[in-house]
């Protein structure tokens, strides 16, 4: 299939339906439903079941979309090397980050690094933990930023820096006073965490698990300000990063009360596809980011 015809059978794919599929390509739906007949013929099998106007993927057809989309960013990364080529003064990074480093540490790794290249311009998505590995590992981004290190196997990782870890607690609790304390002895406390595959939700089960705990769960967010925000209102404890807390509203924010359990601290690096070759704009911004690092 030539490689300028993937992008009409990504959309859709993703789109399932051949009338949104041609508003968005900016085809007739006849055109469409050619384009896709051919495909099928030539290579003997359906991709999708019909429903109507509507579509899914089948079994062959999400084996030709996985192989469509891996070849679709492969070819995306050739026409950022050759733009590279053509001028290394610009280019794309394509980073991806937990949503609680958009607020500060996002911003200063940018604003730092276009200070001496201001031609190069950014692609920014956020998710959670895994969402981002995922994402460098398939080759829709090329960076991450993330914490803790993932597990994932063909990923580079450099630490940028060590956040403490703090136990957020609302400002009336009876444990507010507290210089420090150690998870133990808040095992019975109702927790407000992130949900599962956020990386603040698997730092939360482990420390849990070394002080011999499973923490009870009130409620869950996908986003660390909110959960913040909830204990701040009384309605539960919370493992919070300590320097770097949640930005807040007008409302007070949870205290933090730094954490005394042995390893009770996060590790936020970068992380990279080992398999694949960074553009010039990447290269640069990840020396940048290893050398912000440093200082």
């Amino acid at each position: 299939m030539p490689g300028e015809d993937l992008h009409w059978l990504l959309t859709l794919a993703e789109l399932e339906h051949v009338g949104a599929a041609a508003d968005r390509l900016h085809l007739s739906q006849p055109t469409l439903s050619r384009m896709l007949a051919r495909l099928e013929r030539r290579l003997g099998v359906a991709l999708f079941d019909r429903h109507g106007k509507r579509l899914a993927l089948n079994d062959f057809g999400r084996i030709y979309y996985e192989h469509a989309r891996r070849a679709q960013a492969e070819l995306d990364a050739a026409g950022r090397e050759l733009a590279d080529l053509a001028d290394p003064a610009m280019g794309v990074v394509r980073l991806s980050f937990l949503h609680s480093f958009g607020a500060r540490l996002v911003p200063e790794l940018i604003a730092g690094f276009r200070r001496g290249s201001g031609r190069i311009t950014f692609t920014l998505s956020q998710d959670a933990a895994a969402v981002v590995t995922a994402r460098v590992l398939d080759g829709t981004a090329d960076l991450g930023l993330v914490s803790p290190k993932p597990a994932a196997t063909g990923l580079g990782w450099h630490t940028l820096l060590r956040q403490r870890l703090a136990l957020g607690v609302p400002a009336n609790h009876r444990l507010a006073g507290r210089r420090q304390i150690r998870l133990a002895e808040v095992a019975e406390a109702e927790f407000i965490a992130m949900h599962p595959g956020f990386g603040m939700r698997r730092i939360l089960d482990d420390l849990c698990a070394a002080a011999d705990f499973r923490p009870r769960i009130g409620l869950e967010s996908s986003d660390l300000v909110t959960v913040a925000g909830l204990v701040a209102a009384g309605l539960g404890v919370a493992v919070l990063p300590l320097e770097e807390a949640p930005v807040r509203g007008p409302q007070p924010g949870p205290v933090l009360i730094p954490l005394a359990d042995p390893g009770a601290s996060r590790a936020v690096g970068l992380i990279w596809s080992a398999d694949s070759a960074p553009s010039d704009a990447v290269r640069r911004f990840r020396s940048f980011a290893v050398e912000w690092a440093q200082r």
